[in-house]
């Protein structure tokens, strides 16, 4: 498995490398923008060429960019849904001018909407994006704790989403640890661990998972409450993440660590942990 973390674009992509090779990352997710904002200014074509050239020199693989946070695909809100909408086709385009073949995208907050009503809105926000941007990166949904009206905290909220999509092929889905365990997948222990990937891969199809967030849980299972904490100090503990990072189900997959960070001590100690978990 392949380990890395989200590194900050603040300081331009040319500086992404550095963060990275400092953290000893052999994978990466980062934003193309401001997360917190609508607002944003075209790439800097002098910037992504520098980033590639590093990237590949660092020999830094598979790069993965996240959505913004105000994005709401599931909501049927008018206003929010455009721009929502105008959000992914963007993303879809500059991934294609960074470089990278994956967009990762939470799968929405339902709202005052039913949850049915919801998946149908996000699958017709997908098809649209497809439509408009025909390039080849793929869009990887991430599945939920439940916290709040959020959708996609069951695996068969995903199958509904891609039995609605049209191009399947360009669709997949990252898998975040604490996620699944807050929503009630037992993924604390190797029995429940094999449980929730069998249910996996028949409600969704583990040629589709491309990725895992890997992520302690500060909260207790079942909780619906997304609370991320540093690896084996929460709720699925060290035992629970060595069967993760080891499964044969799993191992060839990368591994984003979003576990919290006041500076590069926190990242440090958090991947020496996961990587003294990787059986030899």
């Amino acid at each position: 498995m392949r380990f890395g973390f989200h590194i900050s674009i603040g300081k331009g992509f040319r500086n992404v490398v550095e963060q990275a090779t400092i953290r000893h990352c052999q994978t990466i997710q980062l934003f193309s923008r401001n997360p917190r904002g609508w607002n944003f200014g075209a790439l800097d074509k002098c910037d992504i060429l520098e980033f590639q050239a590093k990237v590949k020199k660092a020999d830094i693989s598979p790069i993965f960019v996240h959505m913004p946070y105000l994005p709401n695909i599931a909501s049927q809100d008018k206003d929010l849904y455009r721009k929502s909408l105008a959000s992914i086709i963007t993303e879809l385009e500059r991934c294609e001018i960074i470089g990278t073949q994956f967009l990762i995208m939470h799968i929405g907050r339902r709202m005052e909407s039913s949850e049915k009503q919801a998946l149908v809105k996000v699958s017709k926000g997908i098809n649209t994006s497809f439509r408009k941007v025909k390039n080849s990166v793929k869009l990887l949904l991430e599945n939920t704790a439940g916290m709040g009206s959020e959708i996609g905290y069951k695996f068969s909220h995903i199958q509904t989403i891609f039995d609605q999509v049209e191009n399947k092929d360009r669709l997949g889905v990252v898998l975040d640890t604490a996620h699944v365990f807050e929503a009630g997948y037992p993924i604390h222990t190797k029995e429940g661990l094999d449980k929730t990937l069998k249910e996996f891969d028949e409600l969704v199809g583990l040629k589709r998972l491309y990725l895992l967030h890997l992520n302690d849980s500060k909260t207790d299972f079942k909780s619906r409450v997304d609370r991320h904490w540093h690896i084996g100090e929460g709720k699925i503990g060290l035992e629970g993440f060595k069967n993760i990072v080891n499964h044969p189900l799993l191992k060839h997959l990368p591994g984003i660590i979003e576990t919290p960070r006041k500076d590069v001590k926190e990242d440090l100690k958090n991947i020496k942990v996961i990587q003294n978990l990787v059986k030899a």
